[in-house]
């Protein structure tokens, strides 16, 4: 493969992974020929929306995680521009890719990898690390097959009996009490998504799957899942005891330890690195020169943005008066939208045009629709339409009646939930992927000494 740049004693390779704020090359260490990733960070990006903290607590925690089946950061290089993670490169890609061309695992290989996976939890509690976001995409596998726990984004380090508040997480991999808007412990959620993997992994498919969130998230609180046929009692037995909606009485790792069927061929991690060694001066260099200035600080994210949590916290007890199905009153109707936002105001104004209804766009989000011909000033109507994104592929539309005829409104609103059920044709509104191969040119990326 060629090499373009150098990044001390690095060179850079090809793209292989790319996010909002970074992307990740393979490298080559001239000095010992070993391959790496290394993991580019635009510090303007980052300081822009306010997660410096964060991304720093993601490279501390990292670098003083060493482990067999945790993704090891070598070292950390900044310039003025950019933050370069110096990292172990894991060449056999997402356990997700590995699931989506196998389906299931055998009983052997997917009991191999959640013993890895539970030795590396174990390990990361062990020194008060909660991950809070495991799933086959954040575990990696090397060229010996082994597990490695990546992306510790969303974790954080606190005492074992630390209450946490955060909602985060993916989902389908969520545990009830952190979507129960609630206080939680760490421990117990890390171990649901474990054994949510597990699950995965025997059976080929999620035991908490829904395309509307609202019931996806009921499922999950009251552990509503049914096991394949060919699982058997042992299998059923663990996985059941892990997936219990009650942390109190939910399995720990130590329990899982000693599970039968987790014991058979069990070779726990050896090989750990010392600890005493361990060194966080090029952390500390690399963020000590950054300095947030409130003069160069984007716009914040606008609010109508929602996490799927947020969306949970806004009803008690999971009760959402059918958020994602259509609900339609005098003066106010809320519709669910599987389309991203900008595609959700599209069909609103195709709505709009068909019911002979002028748009004025208020902001990014929100659009006011008035009658064009107006008959009689009682049955002119005037409505706005407000869009909030939860996910870049569902929106909650929320209508709001100012003015005008029952009748005409209700006209609208049905007509509007018709559009929002179709699929887009257009791919004028799907963001295309980049090209196959073509590589983004770059700033030399060479550090100032």
């Amino acid at each position: 493969m060629g090499y373009g740049g150098n990044v001390g004693k690095y060179q850079l390779g090809r793209t292989i992974g790319e996010g909002t704020f970074a992307k990740v090359k393979l490298g080559l260490d001239s000095q010992t020929g070993q391959s790496v990733a290394i993991k580019i960070i635009d510090k303007r990006m980052v300081v822009h929306n306010k997660l410096m903290d964060q991304v720093k607590a993601e490279i501390t925690t990292m670098k003083l995680l060493r482990h067999p089946n945790i993704v090891r950061i070598y070292e950390v290089i900044a310039t003025k521009t950019k933050i370069f993670m110096i990292m172990e490169y894991v060449s056999g890609g997402q356990l997700s890719d590995k699931m989506s061309y196998t389906k299931r695992l055998s009983e052997a290989e997917a009991r191999r990898y959640f013993q890895q996976l539970i030795d590396a939890v174990e390990y990361c509690h062990g020194r008060g690390v909660f991950h809070r976001d495991l799933k086959p995409e954040n575990l990696l596998l090397d060229s010996q097959g082994n597990l490695k726990v990546s992306d510790f984004g969303l974790s954080t380090a606190r005492k074992p009996r630390d209450l946490l508040s955060t909602a985060c997480g993916s989902p389908t991999y969520v545990a009830p009490e952190v979507i129960a808007n609630r206080s939680y412990y760490g421990s117990p959620v890390d171990v649901w998504s474990c054994g949510v993997i597990l699950f995965e992994l025997l059976a080929g498919f999620l035991p908490f799957d829904d395309r509307n969130l609202l019931n996806l998230y009921r499922k999950i609180s009251r552990a509503d899942y049914t096991f394949p046929l060919w699982f058997n009692p042992s299998q059923k037995k663990l996985i059941s005891r892990i997936l219990d909606p009650l942390p109190r009485t939910r399995m720990t790792i130590a329990e899982i330890l000693e599970d039968e069927w987790f014991q058979i061929d069990y070779k726990p991690s050896t090989g750990f690195d010392n600890d005493d060694c361990l060194s966080l001066d090029d952390v500390n260099a690399a963020f000590g020169s950054i300095r947030e200035s409130t003069d160069e600080m984007e716009k914040p994210k606008s609010p109508n943005f929602i996490n799927a949590f947020q969306l949970i916290a806004m009803s008690n007890d999971l009760d959402l008066s059918g958020l994602f199905e259509e609900q339609i009153d005098r003066k106010r109707t809320r519709l669910g939208s599987e389309h991203s936002i900008q595609e959700t105001i599209e069909k609103i104004k195709a709505a709009a045009k068909d019911a002979r209804l002028s748009v004025e766009r208020m902001n990014n989000s929100k659009v006011k629709l008035q009658e064009i011909t107006k008959l009689r000033r009682c049955q002119s109507l005037a409505v706005s339409a407000e869009v909030i994104e939860v996910t870049p592929s569902h929106c909650v539309v929320e209508i709001s009646k100012s003015a005008g005829e029952l009748r005409l409104y209700k006209e609208f609103c049905r007509s509007l939930s018709n559009v929002l059920t179709e699929r887009s044709s257009s791919s004028s509104m799907v963001e295309t992927p980049p090209e196959e191969g073509k590589v983004e040119k770059e700033e030399d990326p060479q550090p100032e000494l």
